[in-house]
């Protein structure tokens, strides 16, 4: 089994929890949704989750099987009858987890933070034993997804990084990790068909075709908790760094700041966890006649990034097991938004079936 703990018990986690079990079994390598059914000799249905932290009152010291659907998670159901287990949701350290203004929202939409004191998250790490950190932590939790990625060094635990905090990007920390002989993979998770990922092949589309891009935009709306923390525009950042170097590293001439607005744009609260992204690419083509592209893509975002964490998950395992440390870097360029190196996606997917490949070969001679 490849056991992992959670951090963040959101959206993210619920739509993750639910395809756990909704892949159980032997799925076909056909199966809908999965990027790949096997990795390494590994199946989605190989994943155990043995730990898992969040701070709020609806979820901390519950079975994460009912906290996955409490409140203010309203992603959508698609696995309803998940199976019994003995995993609680333990009360993490809160630091800057929680933006300030979530307070001033109702119940069913803002974070309500436990009284319960927080546990040392290294030790719980140990205690159960996890071989695998995925932390889902909101946008702007610089201190927290340090605190967790410190934690993972001190208790022999790889890491994934899904939040826009730059840690495998970082030299500083990806060398601690490499030191450590722990595999990291990070940061800011594409979803499987999302829009960073729409964003940048018709990016490199118009490059590769001879059109100039002038300017470009990608404006996303939801009504999920992620969209409503980042109301908070002081902690968008590291996000808005992220995804516009997603972008802007496909295309092949320089562009001004000024041309490019890439981020997260408004909450609407009725749209709950579904993300509709508008994308507009003006450019100029031969003669330099311009040309322009609008486009608009709805998506459930939580399933959205659940369809790529749950390969992570097996490389992580893959990396460990074959004694790797630090960033693993194709895995990184593409499943993330900000790897320690950007390649453009063709490489990165090539590179990275190379590496399930070759795990692929060591698991059949063990």
């Amino acid at each position: 089994m490849i056991k992992i703990a959670i951090a963040g018990v959101g959206n993210c986690a619920s739509a993750l929890i639910q395809g756990l079990h909704y892949y159980g079994g032997d799925a076909a390598p056909d199966c809908a949704g999965l990027m790949h059914a096997d990795i390494g000799g590994w199946r989605p249905s190989d994943i155990d989750i043995v730990a898992a932290f969040d701070i709020d009152v609806r979820k901390v010291g519950r079975p994460l099987r009912e906290a996955v659907f409490a409140p203010p998670n309203c992603a959508l159901v698609f696995c309803p009858d998940l199976p019994r287990a003995s995993v609680k949701v333990s009360m993490a350290p809160l630091l800057d987890g929680v933006a300030e203004h979530m307070a001033d929202y109702p119940d069913h939409q803002a974070f309500r933070p436990s009284a319960e004191p927080p546990v040392d998250v290294a030790a719980v790490l140990k205690a159960s034993g996890a071989q695998v950190l995925l932390s889902y932590l909101p946008v702007g939790s610089e201190a927290a997804a340090r605190h967790y990625a410190q934690a993972c060094l001190d208790a022999g635990v790889a890491f994934i990084n899904c939040a826009p905090v730059f840690i495998a990007s970082d030299p500083a920390w990806a060398a601690r990790f490499k030191a450590a002989g722990l595999p990291i993979l990070g940061d800011d998770i594409k979803s499987q068909l999302g829009a960073t990922i729409v964003h940048r092949m018709l990016s490199r589309l118009f490059g590769e075709r001879g059109v100039v891009i002038d300017r470009t935009y990608q404006l996303n709306t939801g009504g999920n908790t992620d969209f409503l923390n980042m109301l908070a525009r002081e902690r968008l950042r590291s996000k808005k760094i992220s995804k516009t170097r997603a972008v802007t590293s496909q295309i092949a001439q320089d562009i001004a700041a000024d041309n490019v607005h890439i981020g997260p744009s408004d909450y609407v609260p009725w749209q709950k966890d579904n993300k509709i992204c508008f994308i507009r690419i003006e450019g100029r083509g031969f003669g330099d006649v311009p040309l322009e592209m609008d486009l608009k893509l709805s998506v459930q975002d939580s399933p959205n990034s659940a369809g790529v964490v749950i390969d992570l998950i097996r490389l992580a395992r893959v990396a460990r097991d074959q004694g790797l440390g630090g960033p693993i870097e194709a895995p990184c360029a593409y499943y993330m938004k900000h790897p320690p190196q950007q390649m453009n996606d063709e490489t990165a997917r090539s590179l990275t079936a190379e590496f399930i490949r070759q795990a692929q070969r060591q698991a059949e001679t063990v």
